[in-house]
C-alpha cells in the first residue's frame, strides 16, 4: 500500500501491517534530500481524532526499541510515529557507529530541527492525528532531541526525555511553549550534578514550566531492556531498571493526560457558546 502526502518536501511510501487493534505503518519521507524511515502506530478501534507523540529513538538509532514504544503509545489511545533522527533507518550496533550516526546528525542544528519537524509535519497530517495536539518523548539521545526542540520554540504541547543528556545551552526567555517532564536515573554516570543545577537553573530563567523526576539507584538506559546487555558486551555504565522503567512510564502517561486534557478544555472554554464545557477524556 502507499500513501502520497503533497507539498513541501515529503514524500511517504507505505508498508502496513496490523496487530489487533492496532495498526502500524513503516513510513518513508524526505527531507533535506534524504529519506528518512518511520513507523507510525495507532489503534483502530475509533476513527476520531486523537493527540500525536512523537518517539525519538537512543543512540542505536530507529530500532525495535522505539518502535515497541510507539505501539505502546498506540495501545494507550494515541497516534504515535517512530522518528528517524540518522536517516534511510540506518541503525547501530556497536557503540563507535552510535557515536558517528549521533555527531552527524547533531552536527547542525538547523538540519537537525529540520529532521524532528519533517517528522512533525507527517504526523500533523495523518487523518488521525489532532494536529493542534502533539508532544514527544525521546530516548537517551532522543531525549535530548526532544529537550531541544522544546527550548526551541518548536510547536509541542510538551516533551519527556527519559534518561537523555541535558542541553548545555539554555533557551531565551520566554522561547519555551510546550510543557517538560525529565525523566532521569540517579545513578546516571553521563550526567554530573553540576549538569543538572546549570540546566534547571536556565529552564528557571526562561520561565519554562517543568518537571525534573529522578528515580533513585537507575542508570543510564534505564527503560530498555537490552541495556544490561549493552553494559556486559560493550562495558558501559548502563542498565536495565524494571522500577523505574515502570514508574517513569506511569509518570509520562500522567503528564500527556494533564497536557492534552487541560489544552482542550482552555480550547473548549474559548469556543463561543460552549459554557465551560470540559471533556475528561484524551
Amino acid at each position: 500500500m502507499k500513501a502520497w502526502i503533497m507539498g513541501g518536501l515529503f514524500f511517504l511510501s507505505v508498508a502496513g501491517v496490523s496487530h489487533a487493534a492496532v495498526q502500524a505503518e513503516e513510513i518513508a519521507y524526505k527531507q533535506g534530500g534524504a529519506t528518512f524511515k518511520g513507523y507510525l502506530a495507532w489503534d483502530d478501534s475509533s476513527t476520531e481524532a486523537r493527540p500525536g507523540v512523537l518517539v525519538v529513538h537512543e543512540w542505536w538509532g530507529h530500532n525495535d526499541y522505539a518502535r515497541k514504544r510507539a505501539d505502546m503509545l498506540a495501545r494507550l489511545g494515541y497516534v504515535a510515529l517512530g522518528v528517524d533522527m540518522y536517516g534511510d533507518g540506518k541503525v547501530a550496533l556497536h557503540p563507535d557507529d552510535a557515536a558517528k550516526f549521533m555527531k552527524e546528525a547533531t552536527s547542525n542544528e538547523a538540519e537537525s530541527k529540520a529532521r524532528f519537524m519533517a517528522a512533525y509535519d507527517v504526523l500533523k497530517r495523518f487523518r488521525l492525528a489532532d494536529p493542534n495536539r502533539i508532544a514527544a518523548i525521546g530516548y537517551c539521545f532522543g531525549g535530548a532531541t526532544v529537550l531541544k526542540m522544546a527550548m526551541s520554540g518548536a510547536p509541542l504541547l510538551g516533551v519527556v526525555s527519559f534518561h537523555g543528556s541535558l542541553p548545555p545551552n539554555p533557551p531565551e526567555p520566554g522561547k519555551v511553549k510546550a510543557k517538560i517532564l525529565v525523566a532521569h536515573g540517579g545513578a546516571d554516570q553521563f550526567i554530573t550534578p553540576e549538569q543538572i543545577t546549570a540546566f534547571k537553573a536556565g529552564l528557571d530563567v526562561a520561565g519554562a514550566n517543568y518537571e525534573f523526576k529522578v528515580y533513585e539507584g537507575a542508570k543510564h538506559s534505564f527503560t530498555n531492556p537490552d541495556a544490561d546487555t549493552f553494559a556486559a558486551k560493550f562495558n558501559m555504565p548502563v542498565g536495565y531498571n524494571a522500577a523505574a522503567d515502570a514508574q517513569s512510564w506511569k509518570d509520562m502517561q500522567d503528564f500527556l493526560k494533564e497536557i492534552f486534557v487541560l489544552d482542550r478544555m482552555q480550547d473548549d472554554l474559548r469556543k463561543p457558546g460552549k459554557g465551560g464545557t470540559h471533556p475528561t477524556g484524551l
